[in-house]
């Protein structure tokens, strides 16, 4: 069986280099906001070419503090409404909506799933306030068009990086582009830790100064508490093991842009849609999603060759029972996607042997409703 997400084979290949900064962090002795936090929050700034990071706790909670800040500091106010894409992880609706905002749902462009300039400045209206822009897949969305828009309307921007570790139009990095960026650290990530976390770049110094407080029950100084804050913050542990496998980032996308291209140009069966990798650099591939029409059957004959597939997503959030308001929606290109996307192994630590029997059994396939 080839596994869609082999995170032991992936962890393993770092070696004792986790476990050293395991180590490291436990003897220690000190394991919320210290040093290895400290350090990681710059290496990430860094290397996302932004002047701040503010590591939290998940990559929920990096979209829904930022929100938070920016109505504390007066730039947003709750029933302002905030434009997100129609086919994205719920993740980012709830940001939006626990924060007392509204989202309102833009839908993508169908080849490359991703919400564009002129689809977002069709849904302004004098409640915009901000634009959530999701770089699904690992694809980075086409964000100078989309900042000229912002601008052009006062707009603020956040960035849902959480599937898009590295990607880069010209060089500037998921990030870098809005006003904020919201990352996950999931241990399925291009950049995964072993556990839950999360984190913000910025390049607003208030902003950044305002999420730290934030995240640490609202306060900068122990029990004086400026904001009704929470408890969000990326642990000791977590932000090590962050640093050791940041140093091997661009080399491991490298590696999932060469497994991509091999998919793009080895399957060739009209009945799959395949993915657009854009421009140099502006794909990931945190995941390869295909279309098909004839999914269930795809699943099958794939599984029946050993090859496991998951759905990202089934069922759009507008249709999920947490947003019964928003069931009467109709956005039919979100829902088309939903009913074919089929995502297939992408692990960087494929072999040669399982891309080609990947790429063998998706040429494979005949749907039995038209054969």
């Amino acid at each position: 069986m080839i596994s869609f997400l082999n995170l032991k084979k992936i962890n393993d290949s770092f070696g004792d280099e986790l476990k050293a900064a395991c180590l490291r962090v436990i003897d220690s002795g000190w394991y919320i906001c210290g040093k290895e936090l400290v350090k990681f929050e710059d290496e990430f700034a860094s290397y996302c070419g932004a002047k701040y990071c503010i590591g939290v706790a998940n990559g929920l909670d990096a979209l829904t503090l930022t929100l938070r800040a920016w109505k504390e500091l007066g730039y947003l106010k709750s029933g302002d409404e905030v434009i997100v894409p129609s086919n994205t992880y719920i993740a980012s609706i709830l940001a939006i909506s626990q924060t007392g905002l509204v989202p309102v749902l833009v839908e993508p462009n169908v080849s490359t799933f991703n919400i564009e300039a002129d689809q977002i400045e069709l849904a302004i209206t004098a409640k915009t306030k901000a634009i959530l822009v999701v770089h699904l897949y690992g694809r980075i969305a086409q964000m100078s068009s989309i900042m000229e828009v912002a601008k052009r309307y006062s707009l603020k921007v956040l960035e849902d990086s959480a599937q898009s570790h590295g990607a880069h139009i010209d060089g500037k990095r998921a990030g870098n582009w809005g006003d904020a960026s919201g990352f996950s650290f999931y241990p399925g990530k291009n950049l995964g830790a072993l556990g839950d976390g999360g984190a913000i770049t910025t390049n607003d110094a208030i902003l950044a100064q305002t999420l730290k407080a934030l995240r640490n029950y609202g306060s900068h100084v122990k029990y004086e508490n400026i904001y009704q804050g929470v408890n969000s913050r990326l642990d000791e542990l977590q932000a090590a093991v962050l640093s050791v496998k940041l140093k091997t980032l661009d080399l491991t996308n490298q590696t999932r842009n060469r497994i991509a291209s091999a998919y793009l140009a080895g399957i060739k069966n009209e009945l799959l849609c395949l993915p657009e990798s854009g421009e140099e650099g502006q794909h990931v591939w945190h995941l390869f999603v295909i279309r098909c029409v004839y999914r269930s059957e795809l699943i099958a004959h794939l599984k029946n060759l050993g090859i496991e597939t998951l759905i990202h997503y089934p069922v759009p959030p507008h249709k999920q029972h947490a947003y019964a308001e928003l069931n009467h929606l109709s956005l039919p290109i979100a829902e088309k996607l939903h009913d074919e996307v089929l995502s297939i192994p992408l692990d960087w630590t494929l072999n040669d042997e399982d891309v080609s029997a990947i790429i063998a059994a998706c040429n494979s396939f005949k749907a039995k409703e038209i054969q």
